[in-house]
């Protein structure tokens, strides 16, 4: 599995989509995760804007990565 390093406390989904290369562009992250092909922690999630935070799985067709937010 990919760990994922973002530079805040949280990400919204369809941000950390992004920064992971795993779409091109938000509409891309809204419609994949409109359509139930997202997972975070082994649940399907519908919210582009669901705030994600260090230690959250997120599962996109093959590829599973997790957030690693930085240490305070």
């Amino acid at each position: 599995m990919n760990e994922v390093p973002i530079d805040t406390e949280s990400i919204k989904l369809g941000q950390f989509l992004k920064l992971a290369n795993l779409i091109d562009s938000g509409a891309d992250a809204k419609a994949v995760i409109a359509d139930g092909m997202v997972r975070v922690n082994d649940e399907v999630e519908r919210r582009r804007g669901r705030q994600l935070v260090d230690g959250d799985r997120v599962e996109f067709a093959q590829y599973a990565a997790t957030v690693v937010a930085p240490t305070p």
